[in-house]
């Protein structure tokens, strides 16, 4: 048992130890504070220092935080968060769907029963099952597995579910609360994030305490989201993490019983979480149980079999990186094994002789693709487009309908040729882009979807040579491949590029 002795009573800290903030001209966070208010909501100053970030405005009036993570350890108060973020959007924001999901159902109907009880204090019950919230009408649906809320005079909805594979498809969300994010997927990911693309103005907001496991791949996206804001943070991006820095790993360098460390942690403590009580976790639960749950530590990520290092490639992040026009482009492409998805790449030299790649397209289907590509070659006039020897395969017809060919001799390609690739060629081209990384000699444009396929990746030996594959079943890695082939593609045929003032390869290498 670890002795303790009883100290002066500590409060909860007042700010997070990572906290990333975007620009912003102003907040309506004021606003929805005061809301939750008359509803009985009484906020913490941190909780309401959240809302402010989490509803911060940019100058053109969308949200400043496309993304917001909360991540706070249990029993702090985070669901009050949430409550006052939907009340926002019902009644503040004219959002017209604000979709509440849980990793467990018991966790969302909880959330749904919360709210139920802040709109009765808002305003009076007429029924059971209909509320009035000064003149409009709020309609109680406690259908299972339907349970939400509707307003009659618009028909905005606040709806709860537990998340599944399915859960989010079909609805178009102003707002997606990811409560529990700590199992958080990327197989749900990937079906919830498109549903956000035709809103005007959507938001995702992540709660959590830290992941349970850097090995069982469920904590994928909370790792990426991790890295991140560790590195800095980007402009859409709002975060507030209250956990000790540190990883379950190395608890030797933690003193786990300094109690300047529980109050950084526990921005509630001294209010609704007594020292008391956290002394009692602390005398009953393992050392590593009460680090995570009560300090906010993370596990370490397992970073598997050569996969990339999340906070290294958080590090080649650089939202204003371009290409110099001049040093001429290449296109990667790559189609998932199933069929379902595709993505474009581009790859590039910066006017500094840094590497530049982005995502160009990513889509659900095929039918898109050599479109596409086709409107791309027009744009770019690029050296070569790439791809594996099975998407080229799946595409050739209509490849050969838009006269993207293959080199007449392989050992002399022309400008704008395909680059098909053998298992020998993805395999240097997978080492090359791991080598790249560590060394940094290259700057990506974030995207989510890139950001995603990193998180996903690891390596597969075969023989002498390495490929690509996905972790687990889940998650999309072909935004990655994609990256992969565009860059390997750019070093393998800069001879090509037309008033070569410089040596290509020795800025890429």
């Amino acid at each position: 048992m670890s002795r303790i002795s009883r100290r002066e009573s500590l409060r909860g800290a007042a700010k997070p130890r990572v906290e990333c903030v975007p620009p912003s001209a102003y907040s309506l966070g004021d606003e929805a504070v005061e809301l939750a208010r008359r509803a009985g909501l009484v906020l913490d100053p941190w909780q309401a220092d959240s809302i402010r970030l989490m509803l911060s405005v940019r100058e053109d009036g969308k949200w400043a935080c496309f993304e917001y993570g909360e991540i706070v350890a249990r029993q702090n108060g985070k669901g009050a968060i949430l409550e006052a973020r939907a009340l926002a959007g019902l009644f503040l924001l004219d959002e017209r769907l604000i979709m509440w999901s849980a990793h467990e159902y018991k966790t969302a109907m909880e959330g749904f029963r919360r709210f139920k009880a802040l709109l009765k204090g808002l305003g009076e019950p007429l029924s059971e099952n209909l509320i009035d919230v000064d003149g409009v009408h709020i309609k109680v649906i406690n259908t299972n597995g339907e349970e939400s809320f509707e307003r009659l005079d618009t028909g905005a909805r606040v709806k709860f579910i537990a998340r599944s594979k399915g859960s989010g498809r079909g609805f178009s969300g102003d707002c997606n609360i990811i409560d529990e994010a700590f199992a958080y997927t990327l197989l749900q990911q990937d079906a919830l994030m498109p549903t956000m693309s035709a809103r005007p103005n959507p938001q995702i907001v992540y709660t959590s305490s830290p992941p349970l496991d850097g090995d069982d791949g469920s904590g994928e996206v909370m790792f990426a989201l991790h890295a991140r804001a560790e590195s800095g943070g980007d402009d859409s991006f709002g975060w507030r993490d209250w956990g000790i820095e540190g990883d379950l790993d190395h608890l030797d360098v933690i003193d786990l019983d300094d109690r300047r460390l529980w109050a950084a942690s526990n921005p509630a403590l001294g209010y609704r979480l007594s020292e008391e009580a956290v002394l009692r976790e602390r005398r009953s639960m393992g050392d590593a149980g009460f680090a995570r749950e009560r300090l906010g530590v993370w596990p370490r990520k397992s970073q598997g079999n050569a996969v990339i290092d999340a906070g290294a490639w958080a590090a080649l992040a650089d939202a204003a990186s371009e290409r110099d026009r001049e040093h001429g482009v290449a296109i990667g492409v790559d189609v998932s094994p199933l069929r379902d998805y595709a993505a474009v790449c581009v790859y590039g030299l910066r006017a500094d002789g840094l590497g530049h790649t982005q995502l160009a397209d990513y889509r659900p289907g095929t039918k898109w693709l050599v479109p596409r590509l086709a409107e791309l070659r027009q744009a770019l006039d690029p050296i070569t487009v790439a791809m594996g020897r099975g998407t080229f395969a799946f595409l050739e017809t209509l490849l050969d309908k838009h006269d993207f060919q293959r080199p007449e001799d392989p050992e002399s390609p022309q400008p704008g040729d395909l680059a098909v690739t053998n298992a020998v060629d993805m395999a240097a081209a997978a080492g090359q882009l791991l080598e790249a990384v560590r060394e940094e000699s290259f700057r990506v444009v974030p995207n989510r979807h890139l950001d995603v396929a990193v998180a996903s990746a690891k390596t597969k030996q075969t023989g002498e040579t390495i490929a690509w594959t996905v972790k687990g079943v889940e998650g999309d890695i072909s935004p990655l491949v994609a990256m992969t082939l565009a860059r390997w593609s750019y070093v393998t045929r800069s001879h090509l590029l037309e008033g070569n003032q410089y040596d290509v390869l020795a800025s890429v290498f």
